[in-house]
């Protein structure tokens, strides 16, 4: 199975990391293109793939054809490979806020396509992947993309009317996260903690209250009702977060994030 890249930035960087780590595919099975001959030979050296300049080139030679490009830059990549896409291809598009519809409008043809939505945490293997494929993608197909996906964190199916949520909550949310680690460990900074160990602290606590949620199966609530004692420190920050208005702002941000997607 040939695997092509369209795109070598971040994301591709972490997903090819993901599929050669797990032994998924050999380098020599993977092929990728760029914009820039430094990002072509940075790649090239760092995984032993083969690379090339040419989109259509990676599309001709390619079985499973990735689409790692940003959405600006999808319709013009399409443009250049929709003579090199069969049939027999499966697509595969990471692209945030293009449906299924609108890349085989760009086609202007029916192909096998499954699409993506990613995060950044991929990049240290604790990725967390929404996937829907079309109709023409066959069951094997998806499998086969749930696979090269959870090579580098999680992979969940859902249906593609969920995606632009699945964008916000992953996607994007990595971003509130990190605001979040800053946020805690400038409070920290201020009670007299260092800087270094400020974000420590902070960042392995946001790692190991995801890790409950998802390994115990206990509902965020009842895990945030087990540190709160009563009359104790947490509790007080809990009321401080409420009165000015965490939860809804963050639900705001998600819900902020689905708008833009749906205009992308």
């Amino acid at each position: 199975m040939k695997i092509g890249f369209i795109g070598l930035g971040n994301m591709a960087k972490a997903m090819i990391g993901g599929m050669l780590r797990e032994g998924i595919v050999e380098a020599g099975d993977i092929i990728g293109s760029a914009k820039t001959r430094a990002t072509l030979e940075c790649r090239k050296e760092e995984f032993h793939i083969m690379t090339s300049e040419s989109n259509q080139y990676v599309a001709e030679y390619a079985d499973v054809v990735i689409l790692a490009v940003k959405p600006v830059f999808l319709s013009e990549v399409i443009g250049e490979i929709r003579e090199a896409v069969t049939e027999k291809k499966l697509v595969i598009s990471i692209a945030a806020g293009k449906s299924m519809e609108w890349i085989e409008r760009e086609f202007g043809k029916r192909i096998k396509l499954i699409r993506c939505m990613p995060n950044t945490p991929a990049l240290v293997g604790a990725g967390c992947t929404a996937v829907c494929s079309n109709s023409l993608a066959e069951e094997a197909d998806e499998e086969f993309c749930l696979k090269l996906m959870e090579s580098f964190g999680r992979a969940i199916a859902i249906p593609e009317r969920l995606m632009d949520a699945a964008g916000a909550v992953s996607g994007s949310s990595p971003a509130f996260v990190f605001l979040l680690i800053e946020a805690m460990a400038d409070g920290a900074v201020k009670a007299g903690m260092p800087r270094k160990q400020a974000y420590e602290f902070a960042a392995s606590a946001v790692a190991g209250s995801a890790r409950m949620v998802l390994e115990t199966g206990i509902h965020p609530g009842e895990l945030k009702d087990m540190v709160c004692s009563p009359g104790g420190t947490t509790i007080e920050g809990i009321a401080v977060l409420e009165e000015k208005g965490m939860r809804a702002a963050v639900i705001e941000a998600v819900g902020a994030c689905v708008e833009k997607s749906k205009k992308l």
